[in-house]
This record gives structure tokens, sequence and C-alpha cells, in this order.
């Protein structure tokens, strides 16, 4: 009897084992590789988490620099909006210096690494994915620039790196690292 019983106890173990919610894909974010439009200057509503005072104009694209200096670039920084992928008109300037500099300037030939990253708001996978986005945008616009999509990796940090405890410092979190490859 004891054999019957611990069959049922196993069974129903297995069928409670093989029930329950299903763990879903984190959501794309916001933001395809495309060129901003006109009506693309506005960033969309973030959803639930957004917090007051989220400028879109604080997050940053980070350029090493040994890039900065061998492309002759100042501190320009290209900008992300809370919840967001887009790369925003006012980025295309730093964006094509770089493309510039990497096919026919003092880094052609190089390889460029491009690590996406967010702030800790949202969910770790979610991040992970938002962070891959910003650094595939940025890839997408820069090849379009010129430069071959071969030569340029992306990878997502995701919010593993992220310092911020405030808006102030999550500004910094939501970023794009851009660095020589191998």
């Amino acid at each position: 009897m004891t054999k019957a019983l611990l069959g049922i106890v196993f069974a129903g173990l297995a069928v409670a084992a093989c029930g329950g919610d299903e763990k879903k894909p984190p959501t794309a974010p916001t933001g395809g590789t495309d060129e901003p439009s006109a009506t693309a200057k506005k960033a969309a509503p973030a959803k639930g988490g957004e917090k007051p005072g989220d400028n879109p104009s604080q997050s940053q694209i980070n350029i090493s620099d040994e890039i900065k200096k061998a492309c002759g670039i100042t501190d320009v920084d290209a900008h992300f909006a809370f919840d967001s992928a887009n790369v925003r008109e006012q980025d295309h300037k730093v964006l094509g210096q770089l493309a510039t500099c990497f096919t026919s300037g003092p880094l052609a030939g190089r390889e460029m690494r491009l690590v996406g990253h967010a702030d800790p708001r949202g969910e770790p996978e979610y991040n992970m994915v938002l962070g891959g986005k910003r650094a595939d945008n940025v890839k997408g616009f820069i090849a379009k620039k010129g430069m071959n999509a071969d030569k340029i990796a992306t990878t997502s940090r995701g919010e593993m790196d992220s310092t911020g405890t405030d808006e102030a410092s999550w500004l910094k979190d939501r970023r794009v690292d851009v660095v020589l490859g191998d």
C-alpha cells in the first residue's frame, strides 16, 4: 500500500509542477531602427514607471576617450528617453562622425563595440532587452552612415552596471558605451 500511496503523491507532484503560470518573455522596448520622423520626436509615455522629471536629453552615448581623441569628437552625447531605444535627430551628427572615423578616418578598419545599458526600474529581463535594442539602434544608424555592420558588435548589460538611486543618477544609467573592439 505504501508503494501505491507514493505513486499517487509523485503523480500529484508531477501534475502540480507542470501547471501554473507560464513566464512570458519580456515586452520589447519602444524604438525601432528607423531614423526618427517628425512625429517620433516626442517620447512615447512609458508604461507605469515613468517618473516626473524624466528627461530624454539626459541619457547618453558614452564614447571612450580613446575613440574621442582619435576621431576628434568633443563631449557630445546622444540621448535615450526613459523606456525608449530611439536615436534622436540631434544624435545624428556625432554618430555620423563615428561612422566616418571608422570607415575612412584614423580608425578605418577597426572594430567598434556598442554596449547598451538601462536604469534599474524595470524587470531585469526587460532591461537586458532594452539595453540590447539601444545598442542595435545605434549600430543600425552607424551602418546606414557607411560603416560595415560586420565591424560593429553589440551587447547589453541591461541594469547590471546601474548605480543610480534617483532620477538624477538614473539618467547616467540609460546609455550606450562605444569602445574599440578587439
